[in-house]
């Protein structure tokens, strides 16, 4: 495909609907080449718009070059097409963009912290700050930074101006030509293709919901305008949800949820010693209870139908296995699972002995002297090593 496309939202990022000739189409008709175009392709950190060609949807916005292309979801024909823009995905978009330039220079200014990446998602959207650290204090100062100059309503221009005689930029530029040259009054200039809002009260609201750590750098998660209100709106009521399960205030939430969860953890404590306790009790009356065989050692399985070996198994086979000549094999059916755990007097390297048997049925696993456990490829797997170790006949 070949032609070159006018960009109608360098100079308009508010043009809605237009009127444009369809200048060559796919072999298939599925894509196409506008002689002039309000469509934002994906570029900068930027998703493309979506739309409508003669009522076709527009798919995908596709920057080739001297051309933009348009993916669509069935064929156009040549000549003359009605188009619109897909307006509240692309005033949406207009607002992140120019928030993120107002919050990268906020930040720049504040803490002389660099942007290094941007990337617009769906819900959210994110900076990479070359940094390895930002305090809270920080973050709440580039917000509340930021939410100042959306309210003072700066102007934000656009000009153009040779690579050669571009000054002042936040972030200096490896194009060479012609720059377009977004700037914020009194704060940012940054050469950027993207689409912006005209004032910076039109950006709304900044929230900053985030920061983590990623490749040695500050990741912050942000949102504007319409997104970071519908945010606020359900972080509120999901804070009010749980300020009416504590019977308590907003203000009171966070202190109520944060005694009762040192309390359960006190309480989980108690709870696994407690079950620890039972347990190596229980170990102790089922070796008192299991009958010795001929060669003086009490042998013990239990079988467990599903969910895996757990810490209580594990607490009974200590206890058992802490007695004089002692075996203990616990075996779950699902998924197909061994633990074995035996006295020093018993003759048994608990480690060495299953592991090998597992080994060679197909099987791994992994242990000490004392405790193994290990897994199964099937059931049917399990009998030979209950026999061989002598529970079964």
């Amino acid at each position: 495909m070949s032609g070159i496309t006018q960009r109608l939202y360098y100079e308009d990022s508010y043009l809605r609907e237009f009127r444009a000739g369809v200048i060559e189409t796919s072999e298939d008709g599925y894509s196409a080449v506008l002689d002039r175009t309000a469509f934002y392709p994906s570029s900068g950190g930027q998703p493309n718009d979506l739309g409508f060609i003669n009522g076709v949807v527009v798919k995908d916005v596709v920057d080739a070059g001297s051309r933009i292309v348009h993916v669509l979801a069935s064929p156009v024909e040549m000549g003359t097409a009605e188009c619109s823009v897909d307006w509240p995905r692309r005033f949406d978009h207009m607002q992140q963009h120019t928030g993120q330039h107002l919050l990268s220079a906020v930040l720049v200014e504040l803490f002389g912290v660099p942007t290094v990446g941007f990337h617009m998602g769906a819900e959210s959207s994110a900076i990479d700050l070359g940094v390895a650290a930002l305090n809270p204090a920080q973050v709440r100062a580039a917000g509340q930074r930021a939410n100042e100059i959306v309210f003072e309503n700066r102007h934000v221009d656009m000009s153009y101006v040779d690579a050669s005689e571009a000054s002042d930029l936040r972030k200096p530029s490896e194009r060479e030509g012609i720059l377009r040259i977004v700037t914020i009054r009194d704060l940012d200039r940054s050469a950027c293709g993207g689409t912006h809002v005209r004032q910076t009260g039109e950006i709304g609201p900044i929230l900053i919901r985030k920061t983590e750590k990623v490749r040695g750098n500050i990741r912050l998660e942000f949102l504007c305008g319409g997104r970071s209100v519908r945010r606020a709106r359900t972080d509120y009521d999901q804070l009010n949800s749980i300020a009416q399960a504590f019977s308590s205030s907003l203000d009171d939430a966070s202190s109520l949820v944060t005694a009762t969860l040192g309390r359960l953890q006190e309480s989980e404590k108690s709870r696994l010693k407690l079950a620890a306790e039972l347990a190596q009790a229980r170990g102790r009356q089922i070796y008192r209870d299991t009958e010795a065989g001929a060669e003086g050692i009490r042998r013990y399985w239990k079988c467990i139908a599903a969910g895996g070996i757990d810490e209580e198994t594990r607490w009974e086979a200590q206890s058992f296995a802490a007695q004089p000549k002692a075996i203990y094999l616990a075996v779950c059916e699902n998924p197909v699972t061994l633990l074995l755990a035996v006295s020093p007097d018993s003759d048994i390297r608990a480690g060495e002995w299953l592991n090998l048997r597992l080994k060679q049925a197909g099987g791994k696993g992994g242990g000490n002297a004392q405790m193994a456990q290990g897994s199964l490829p099937g059931t049917a797997l399990v009998r030979p090593i209950l026999q061989e170790i002598g529970f079964a006949s």
